[in-house]
């Protein structure tokens, strides 16, 4: 089963290296970063299965995705 996360990508500026900054509201602590928007969301995406992964071998919940806001293309 696929899970699918809203994800907030933002620009980061240029103290901070530049690019954007891919973060899940949903899962606490998971982000990754990129040069381009969709860099950072295919990075963001290894980050969500991290995560995940982290959550259950700590016997944590893992949240369901909420419904988007919203749907873009």
């Amino acid at each position: 089963m696929k899970l699918e996360y809203s994800v907030q990508i933002d620009p980061l500026g240029e103290a901070d290296g530049g690019g954007y900054l891919a973060t899940v509201p949903q899962l606490p602590g998971c982000m990754s970063d990129g040069a381009t928007p969709e860099e950072a969301l295919k990075n963001v995406q290894e980050a969500i299965g991290s995560w995940i992964e982290a959550a259950k071998e700590w016997k944590r919940d893992v949240p369901q995705p909420a419904p988007p806001l919203a749907r873009v293309g």
